[in-house]
C-alpha cells in the first residue's frame, strides 16, 4: 500500500512537472510568435521529437504488425493541423485561453468515442460535455451565433486533437507507440516543410497561418526555438513517465493544471487578466475535463 501510495504521489508530481513544462513551451512560442510565422514553429517543435523517437528506433527496431497506414496518416495530419492552430492564435489571445481551448480535446473524445467506437456515455460525461460546452461559449463569448476566427480556431485545437487522441485507440492494436508518435511529429515535421516551400512561391503574407515563409531566427530567437523543443520533449518525457506511476483517470485529473500555469506564464508575458466570465469559464472546462477522466481513475 505503501508503495502504491508512493507511485501515486509520484505520477502527480511528475504530471505537474509536465504541465509547467507545456506551459513553458507555450510561453515561449507565444513570443516567438512576434517574430516567426506559426507554421515555422510547429516545425522546430516536431523535428526535435523526430530526431528523439528516430535515436530510439535506431537502437530498438520497431515491433508491430501494422495494416492502418491512412488512419496513421489521419492521426498524424490532424494532430499536425491542431498544433498548427494552437500556434496561430496564441499571437492573438492570451496563452491561458489558448491552452483552456486546446484541453477541450477530453470532452470531443468522449464525444468521438461514442460516434466512431461505439463506446457508452455514462451520466457523468454527458454532464461533464455540456459544461464544457458552456465554459467554451463564456470563454469565447461569441455575438449572436458568430465566432471570432481566433476562438473558432482554438475550438478547433481541441477538436483536432480529440480526433487524432480517438484514431490512437485504433492504432495501438496495430503499431509500435513509437510509430504513432512518429506520425504526428513527422507529419508536423514534413507538413510545414511543404507549406513553406508552397508559400515562398506564391507570395504568401507571414501573418498566414498555413501558408507563410520561413524566416530564419536571429540571436536569441534561436535559444527560443531551442527552448520549444526542448520543453515540448521533456513535457512528453514527464507525461509518460507519470501514466506509467499513476491511473490515467489521476493523472488525466492533474493535467488541467496546465491551465492555471499557462494563465500565470501568459500573465507574466503581459496578457491581460481574465475577467470573471472567462475565469469560470474556464473552471467550467476543467471540471468537464475531470469528470470524463475521474471514472478512469476508478
Amino acid at each position: 500500500m505503501r508503495e502504491k501510495i508512493k507511485n501515486i504521489d509520484r505520477g502527480i508530481l511528475f504530471m505537474l512537472l509536465a504541465s509547467l513544462s507545456f506551459a513553458m513551451m507555450g510561453g515561449f512560442a507565444k513570443i516567438l510568435t512576434d517574430a516567426l510565422p506559426p507554421v515555422e514553429i510547429t516545425f522546430f517543435r516536431n523535428i526535435a521529437g523526430v530526431l528523439l523517437v528516430g535515436v530510439t528506433l535506431w537502437r530498438v527496431p520497431l515491433k508491430q504488425k501494422g495494416g492502418r497506414p491512412f488512419l496513421l496518416l489521419f492521426r498524424g495530419t490532424m494532430g499536425f493541423l491542431a498544433l498548427l492552430a494552437y500556434f496561430y492564435i496564441m499571437a492573438y489571445i492570451p496563452l491561458g485561453e489558448a491552452v483552456t481551448y486546446n484541453k477541450t480535446s477530453p470532452i470531443f473524445v468522449a464525444i468521438f468515442a461514442y460516434l466512431f467506437l461505439g463506446e457508452k456515455l455514462p451520466k457523468t460525461a454527458l454532464l461533464a460535455i455540456t459544461l464544457g460546452f458552456i465554459g467554451i461559449t463564456l470563454i469565447a463569448k461569441p455575438d449572436g451565433f458568430s465566432l471570432d476566427i481566433y476562438d473558432a480556431l482554438g475550438i478547433f485545437s481541441g477538436i483536432g486533437a480529440a480526433l487524432a487522441y480517438t484514431s490512437i485507440r485504433e492504432l495501438r492494436t496495430y503499431y509500435d507507440t513509437r510509430a504513432i508518435v512518429l506520425s504526428f511529429m513527422g507529419v508536423g515535421t514534413i507538413g510545414p516543410i511543404v507549406l513553406m516551400s508552397i508559400a515562398s512561391s506564391i507570395d504568401a503574407s507571414p501573418d498566414s497561418m498555413l501558408f507563410a515563409p520561413f524566416i530564419m531566427p536571429t540571436g536569441n530567437q534561436w535559444l527560443m526555438v531551442l527552448a520549444v523543443g526542448i520543453f515540448a520533449t521533456i513535457s512528453q518525457l514527464l507525461m509518460t513517465k507519470a501514466y506509467e506511476l499513476t491511473k490515467a483517470g489521476i493523472v488525466g485529473t492533474i493535467s488541467y493544471s496546465n491551465i492555471i500555469f499557462a494563465v500565470i506564464i501568459g500573465t507574466l508575458l503581459g496578457d491581460p487578466i481574465p475577467d470573471i466570465w472567462t475565469f469560470l469559464g474556464i473552471a467550467l472546462v476543467i471540471i468537464s475535463g475531470v469528470l470524463v477522466t475521474l471514472p478512469k481513475a476508478k
